[in-house]
């Protein structure tokens, strides 16, 4: 597992809290002072909580479970969507719809509608059957339906985890997994209600260069976790018949 930097969290800014008079009094316990008047966070608490977090989310991989990566604020949205397609990780980097993850069935049937119309117009079904106007429209269907739900349609059931950049703005993400017991990685400003989060990660939840440092730790502790399947199947796999004529051939040379 990765360590982690507590300078390089202090120079992405990850110390910097919200004003004083915004705070959850539930987030005491990982304030380090004030100053001014904004909160200052303890970024050695953020290291002792960010590898728990972290050792987490390489055991879930490491089970084949997947863990999905939610960062639906403006400055999240790409650093969530480029660190979980990385890894191979379901996301939702735009507007978290209601039910992504308690309406299983709502969410099944829009997806096999949207792989549908997409495999209909990759083999040009679409085009066989349908004007350019009338294809523009199922294109234009097929955008709206990825926006929505393109970054969980490789999703495998319930997720293993579900890691947020910010329990704030994505707190109904927060809340669903909670009702299904799906444990939750969140990363929590000064302003953050903590309570039913499984992994909380004090840090500053607007600075970009902090969601960045956050996010891709996340996304490694993914990619280690994963190697560790993969190589588990390899060795179950055993040597493979090419390897093992080239070591009757190796064999047969020292005789």
């Amino acid at each position: 597992m990765s360590t982690v930097d507590i300078k390089q969290l202090f120079e992405a800014g990850a110390h910097f809290g919200h004003k004083s008079a915004r705070w959850n009094p539930k987030m005491a316990g990982y304030i380090h002072s004030k100053r001014g008047d904004s909160h200052v966070i303890n970024l050695e608490k953020t290291v002792d909580e960010l590898e728990k977090a972290l050792k987490f989310v390489e055991e879930t991989a490491a089970k084949n479970r997947q863990v999905l990566f939610v960062g639906t604020k403006k400055q999240a949205r790409e650093i969530v969507r480029v660190a979980a397609e990385s890894v191979n990780m379901p996301y939702v980097a735009e507007r978290w719809l209601g039910g992504m993850l308690t309406n299983a069935s709502t969410m099944s049937s829009q997806i096999k509608k949207l792989k549908l119309l997409e495999k209909k117009m990759v083999s040009g079904e679409l085009a066989n059957r349908y004007n350019k106007l009338e294809v523009q429209r199922f294109q234009e269907e097929i955008d709206a339906l990825n926006v929505k739900y393109g970054g969980v349609k490789d999703m495998r059931g319930r997720p293993g985890a579900v890691f947020v950049t910010s329990a704030v703005d994505d707190h109904n993400a927060v809340a669903e997994a909670i009702k299904l017991n799906i444990p939750v990685i969140a990363i929590c400003d000064t302003n953050a209600d903590p309570t039913g989060v499984d992994y909380v990660i004090p840090a500053n939840d607007d600075a970009i260069a902090a969601l960045q440092l956050i996010t891709n730790y996340v996304a490694d502790a993914v990619k280690q976790g994963s190697a560790k399947v993969v190589k588990e199947n390899v060795d179950k796999a055993g040597p493979k018949p090419t390897d093992l004529a080239g070591k009757k051939e190796e064999k047969a040379e020292e005789k």
